[in-house]
């Protein structure tokens, strides 16, 4: 099954670094966030992945293309005609597609874009600015039992996004809706399953896909919401890429399941 990542956005509210590179290039523990969201699927066997790349999408393309020699000890001898050796080579299970979706294009658009490259197949989707400690293969039962074209993993935090309100009784989501200040709902943290119907949810580049695409999910009654206690965080600022960024110094980031494996 393959896993789309939407990294097309200019993230301007993390614009420290966001004005050198797209923000799931933005590096935590010296590697790009979006690596570490790569790693957390290859770790529940999800390895074939498509990238909606956009703004500065040439850092992204590059970074894998030399993935060997940012991950790899290597030797340049200039007695030999500058001869590359590359030493224990660090390989990863991946199949990486990066696709050009556009430098303007809506977060719904970019999912419409890669369409010819799912196919007529279910896929994973989320945002390369976050990451978690969600049981990826749960999370695709869970969707597989309640058969709707999307799932979407809810979650709870400190309210700043649209909230969502789930039907105890068959977890299928009734509304979506702007918080307010005593919300306690949960939030949609990403982490999706999409069936290819999907595609016929987004008119074109210009679908936001957190508004007009869930809000019609949500009319259809074809929306469901996997609950995740556990952890999740995304990276939105650079107080929050500290956050991580302490937690992996002190050996205590959750989403790092592979690390013990």
């Amino acid at each position: 099954m393959k896993v789309v990542i939407l990294a097309g956005g200019f993230g301007t509210r993390i614009s420290e670094e966001s004005h050198l590179k797209p923000k799931p290039m933005i590096e935590i523990g010296g590697k790009p966030i979006l690596w570490h969201i790569m790693k957390e699927y290859s770790y529940y066997g999800f390895h074939d992945f498509i990238i909606c790349a956009g703004y500065k999408q040439h850092i992204i393309k590059e970074w894998f293309a030399d993935y060997y020699l940012y991950n790899s000890d290597i030797t340049i001898d200039f007695r030999n005609d500058g001869k590359l050796t590359v030493h224990n080579n660090i390989a990863e299970p991946w199949s990486v597609t990066i696709i050009d979706t556009g430098l303007n294009t809506m977060t719904g658009g970019r999912i419409k874009r890669i369409q010819p490259y799912v196919g007529d197949e279910p896929f994973m989707m989320t945002y390369g600015d976050g990451v978690s400690d969600i049981n990826m293969s749960e999370l695709l039962e869970f969707h597989k039992k309640h058969g709707k074209i999307a799932t979407l993993t809810a979650v709870h935090v400190e309210q700043r996004f649209g909230v969502l309100e789930i039907d105890h009784s068959d977890e299928t989501v009734r509304a979506f809706r702007e918080k307010t200040e005593v919300d306690g709902s949960r939030i949609n943290a990403g982490y999706m399953v999409l069936e290819p119907g999907i595609f016929d949810y987004i008119e074109g580049d210009d679908t936001v896909f957190e508004k007009e695409t869930i809000s019609r999910l949500v009319s259809d009654g074809e929306l469901d919401a996997y609950r995740h206690d556990g952890f999740w965080q995304c990276m939105d600022t650079k107080r929050e890429k500290d956050q991580l960024e302490s937690m992996i110094a002190a050996n205590r980031a959750p989403w790092m399941v592979w690390q013990n494996h």
